[in-house]
């Protein structure tokens, strides 16, 4: 971990994006890349950061999470493939060269006593400065000696009054841009027809008047007046902070200060991690005590089924930019007649402006199938501690209903003839419930490995 930036050391601020007034460099930021609870400290943790492999591990001996890249200088062979040896190092899968939290080898098992060879700067792995904040982990995949002059993009508002926030929150790794994300997000008038039936409804369209207030390198702010659901909410603040959070600020009568925020972290081109964050200041304690005792796997179903809504379409609608010039030519290739737009339209001119797309001249990988775009099993299930520790629990009362029932069935002729008919008639009632039960337990684990073919807007009434 780093010493970081205070509101003290202004003068010593390392511009996010780097020095350069004009242009916006990706890697000269802080990214969030796990939620602290999801991270393993016994194992390697993979991840790939602006097309760069890293690996994430719990080193023991300092107490912190440690960012490598994922790649041995010996053989390079994966690091995060290997293990966290008895030292509390980690050590590499193919000749067991170890290294300590710095990054510097400790062990090369193959080379005779006395020597050296593990002190060579060649021996070392890049280690990347990690932060945490608001239960996340972040790393800074830049110059390292900018990182504890550079802010770390974090939701001001949580931290006023932590403890007054109920959070959710969820993760998925998205298969489109994260440029494509953060347009999706900034732009409110697609939940009444996109999310209609999850989160939005078709009644409460109606035009939307967007406005930026302020715009530099750093971001832009913006403000709905009316705010959604035809002004019955209150009007709508939004802050966009490059190069990857936003969040839209809302306080109602109805249900008190709620957030969204998002997270874009670029994985690759065409390839990104969401954070999405619903933090909630209720005017009463009783929803938030609902929100609490909500089981995290549980809402993350609900969640991942939102994300799916717009999930396919976004996946072609960036492929056909590209066709059309690209971000660079969004102007033209977009027709964007309202001031609904007005957000999506000041974000892709600030990516063009600053020349702040992280994969300028990659292009997009051959289309998939629908059906791939919905996997939730490799995009979350695995990678999330609650929901992978939930889909185990469900694999497990499976194995039993379909025992325990199999086994009642079989002793159903014996009971009903040597035994009385009331303990016939419930073996029956408990073999016909437990089949019930299997069943509907194979729908819930199915949940956790694919996502609906046809989203809720298209369903038939």
């Amino acid at each position: 971990m780093i010493n970081l930036v205070t509101p003290q050391d202004q003068s010593t601020v390392h511009p996010v994006g780097g020095r350069d007034r004009d242009r916006f460099d990706p890697q000269e930021a802080w990214y969030p890349i796990f939620y602290l609870q999801d991270l393993d400290r016994a194992q390697p943790n993979p991840f790939t950061l602006l097309d760069r492999d890293l690996v994430v591990w719990w080193e023991e001996n300092s107490q912190s999470w440690r960012v490598f890249e994922d790649c041995c200088p010996h053989r390079l062979a994966p690091l995060s493939q290997g293990r966290i040896n008895e030292a509390g190092q980690l050590e590499c899968p193919y000749h067991g060269w170890a290294f300590s939290g710095e990054g510097h080898c400790e062990i090369i098992p193959q080379q005779l006593e006395g020597s050296k060879a593990e002190t060579s700067q060649r021996a070392c792995v890049a280690a990347l400065p990690t932060a945490i904040y608001q239960g996340m982990l972040f790393v800074y995949p830049g110059n390292p000696e900018n990182a504890p002059t550079t802010a770390v993009p974090v939701v001001e508002p949580l931290e006023d009054a932590a403890d007054d926030w109920v959070c959710i929150d969820t993760f998925r790794d998205l298969p489109y841009d994260a440029l494509t994300l953060l347009e999706n997000v900034l732009d409110s008038s697609h939940l009444p027809f996109t999310h209609h039936r999850s989160v939005g409804n078709r009644a409460n369209a109606a035009p939307v008047e967007l406005e930026v207030v302020e715009s530099t390198k750093q971001g832009f702010t913006g403000v709905w007046e009316e705010g959604p659901r035809r002004g019955k909410l209150g009007r709508q603040d939004t802050t966009f902070i490059a190069p990857g959070l936003m969040w839209h600020d809302l306080t109602s009568k109805q249900f008190g200060r709620t957030l969204t925020v998002v997270y874009a972290t670029p994985i690759r081109k065409g390839e990104c991690r969401i954070f999405a964050r619903f933090p909630f200041k209720f005017p009463s304690k009783f929803p938030a005590l609902i929100f609490k005792i909500t089981p995290r796997w549980y809402s993350h179903i609900g969640q991942n089924a939102i994300l799916e809504d717009d999930q396919i379409f976004l996946y072609f609608q960036e492929r056909y930019l590209e066709k059309r010039g690209g971000s660079t030519n969004f102007n033209r290739a977009f027709y964007l007649p309202t001031k609904a737009d007005r957000f999506v339209t000041e974000f892709r001119n600030w990516v063009n402006r600053y020349q702040a797309d992280p994969f300028p001249t990659e292009s997009f990988s051959p289309p998939k199938a629908p059906e791939q775009l919905l996997d939730r099993y490799h995009s979350h299930t695995e990678k999330c501690a609650s929901c992978r520790g939930a889909l185990q629990r469900i694999q497990q009362l499976r194995l039993w209903c379909a025992i325990v029932g199999a086994i009642a069935w079989i002793c159903l002729p014996l009971v009903a003839i040597y035994l009385s008919t009331a303990l016939s008639i419930s073996l029956t009632a408990l073999s016909l419930g437990l089949a019930a039960a299997w069943l509907s337990l194979a729908r819930l684990e199915r949940k956790f490995y694919e996502g609906r073919a046809i989203p809720p807007r298209n369903l038939l009434k």
